[in-house]
């Protein structure tokens, strides 16, 4: 079965904690990685900083949250290690594949990301009509920008 999209890399690795300035004070004043913005969602009930490592299309972001409400959910500081992201170069054509295969996604569609990005999310768990999910990782599927697909053309990780 030919698959329409190829995974590209690791885009980002998002951390939760009840309260990130601990995460701060790791990632930003003791690794020495730059903060490079802040995203707040009372939807997704978050409260962000983005932080990054690596350079040009091969940085990775490193997203440190915690939650607005921590009686809400989604409640991003459960599990700590909150999700993975990864490039994909064609974003609409695997989200259409993989459901047709059986991918449970989360609510929400394809929609743009704190970074400005489109994304989705593949839920954690399957459920009966789309038995395929994350096994307990929640996975962010983000469009890749041109100059991102470019770089790793020369790369396979079939």
């Amino acid at each position: 079965m030919e698959r329409p999209f190829k995974i590209l890399g690791v885009q980002q690795i998002a951390i939760g904690a009840l309260d990130k300035a601990p995460l701060r004070r790791l990632w930003v004043d003791l690794f020495g990685l730059s903060k490079v913005g802040d995203f707040r969602s009372e939807a997704e009930n978050v409260d962000e900083d983005i932080i990054e490592t690596g350079g040009g299309p091969f940085k990775i972001e490193i997203d440190l949250m915690q939650p607005l409400d921590p009686a809400r959910r989604p409640k991003v500081h459960e599990p700590s290690l909150n999700h993975i992201g990864l490039w994909v170069d064609d974003l609409k054509a695997a989200v259409e594949w993989l459901e047709a295969q059986g991918v449970r996604f989360t609510p929400g569609g394809i929609r743009s990301g704190a970074a400005g990005h489109d994304v989705c999310f593949i839920h954690p768990k399957g459920n009966e009509p789309s038995p395929l999910g994350g096994e307990g990782v929640l996975i962010e599927l983000v469009q890749a920008p041109n100059d991102v697909c470019e770089a790793f053309s020369s790369y396979t990780n079939d």
